[in-house]
């Protein structure tokens, strides 16, 4: 199966494969079978056996899964050996919350510049790393090349910024901007993030809970 091929909601479930796979791995734990995984992580045991093969398998029938094997090879098909440089534009409280706890390096990335158009905010620091102004952008860009941009910009300065990135070399936004980013997806990487998507979608599941266990 091509990379084409793969169903986006395949590749969505990978980092949960790997994420979980990481635990068992610190646990000690030396191979894991398809069902285990199934009730582990709320899937069915098919389900993860066709997402796995998709990408070649990689399980041994009568034994299951290799468990530091698969989360190596899964770690390949996310690409967490690379070291993909990342920028921060946005500096507001959300910014600095990504800047100070997403764990980039556990991701493939490496977190290389921080950016803020306010001039209060930039020429501060967080954490050690210094906060640029947007206005350096262009210099900092053909100096350390980055190729990923995180955005944590208001709406209406999300779709400017990114054009203007894209120009720079960027071949990836991470965006929390709540607008959607819509580039081109054969030269470029696009997750769009709206963290109210998944309150409502929790608070769509608590309004249909059952009442029998209400207090």
């Amino acid at each position: 199966m091509t990379k084409q091929e793969v169903s986006p909601s395949v590749i969505r479930r990978l980092p949960r494969y790997y994420r979980f796979l990481g635990d068992l791995n610190a646990q000690g734990k030396e191979r894991v079978s398809s069902n285990e995984l199934s009730q582990a992580l709320g899937l069915t045991a098919s389900q993860i056996r066709q997402d796995l093969n998709c990408f070649g398998g990689f399980g041994q029938q009568g034994y299951g899964y290799h468990v530091a094997a698969l989360r190596t090879e899964i770690g390949k098909i996310l690409g967490v050996e690379h070291r993909r440089r990342a920028i921060v534009i946005g500096m507001g409280n959300l910014g600095r919350a990504i800047a100070n706890h997403v764990s980039f390096q556990n991701c493939g990335c490496e977190l290389i510049g921080l950016f803020d158009s306010n001039p209060f905010v930039a020429g501060r620091d967080l954490e050690g790393m210094p906060i640029h102004h947007t206005d350096t952008l262009d210099g900092f860009c053909h100096m350390e090349h980055p190729e990923l941009a995180v955005l944590c910009l208001p709406e209406d300065a999300a779709p400017a910024i990114a054009q203007r990135l894209r120009t720079l070399g960027i071949r990836a936004f991470w965006n929390f901007s709540h607008a959607d980013l819509h580039l081109d997806n054969t030269a470029c990487a696009v997750e769009n993030v709206y963290l109210d998507d998944s309150l409502l979608t929790l608070a769509y599941g608590l309004s249909h809970l059952g009442t029998e266990d209400r207090p």
